[in-house]
């Protein structure tokens, strides 16, 4: 592919990250997108309310020129999706949350019971919500890597509660083609709960036998389906 052009300009891929996690958790997906001649950016998300991940998304989407493919994962489903700039020209949701307008992501993420094995979140006094470290190894990345897990742990930050609780608008995913991908042994958004979604918005599904975090787990299939949303927009 190198370097996917448009009439408008060569595509940048934007990944966004979700809860308890950092850019770093799409470094084995970004090596990879670099290598087709992609340009790509991590947009980092303070995780402190839902408005301020919106305005540190849009900083970053007014940095580039020409068009851009979203690819947000879990909690970042909902913030690529309240995106409202014009050179956005599709979504990639991996193992994430679509709320639709007058939702919360906390109404998506609770629609159905939990997995076994996902841990019980707390806020603590400050209204931040941590996720406990044995929780990266039991359910956020159970398939990846021992060090993978323990990085991931290491450089987790807390979401806050205005991120979950605020009703989002009217979603990007209505007037964007809109790719899915269900991560099948999902224990923190069941899978159940991830075909609802994908269903409702009309995305293209793809699924794949992953856990929570596929960027880390199974970042080929990631790829794959970044590489198909990016050809459709060129």
């Amino acid at each position: 592919m190198p370097g996917e052009q448009t009439s408008e300009g060569p595509v940048t891929v934007v990944v966004v990250h979700g809860a308890w996690a950092d850019g770093s958790s799409w470094g084995p997906v970004i090596a990879p997108l670099q290598r087709q001649g992609l340009a790509v950016r991590a947009a980092p998300l303070p995780l402190t309310s839902q408005a301020d991940d919106v305005a540190a998304l849009d900083r970053v989407l007014e940095r580039i020129d020409g068009p851009v493919v979203l690819a947000g994962h879990a909690y970042a489903g909902a913030v690529i999706a309240s995106a409202r700039a014009a050179r956005v020209r599709s979504l990639v949701f991996v193992a994430a949350l679509a709320p639709d307008e007058g939702e919360t992501v906390a109404d998506v993420f609770n629609r159905a019971a939990p997995h076994p094995q996902a841990p019980k979140l707390v806020p603590d006094r400050h209204g931040a919500i941590w996720l406990p470290h044995e929780a990266f190894a039991a359910a956020f990345a159970q398939h990846a890597p021992t060090e993978s897990t323990a990085v991931l742990a290491a450089v987790q930050r807390p979401i806050h509660l205005p991120c979950i609780t605020t009703p989002v608008g009217r979603p990007l995913w209505r007037d964007r083609p809109s790719w899915f991908l269900v991560a099948e042994e999902d224990r923190m958004i069941v899978a159940e709960t991830q075909r609802f979604m994908a269903t409702r918005m009309g995305a293209t599904l793809r699924t794949a036998p992953a856990d929570h975090t596929p960027m880390v787990s199974a970042p080929d299939v990631v790829v794959d389906v970044i590489l198909e949303a990016v050809r459709a927009s060129a």
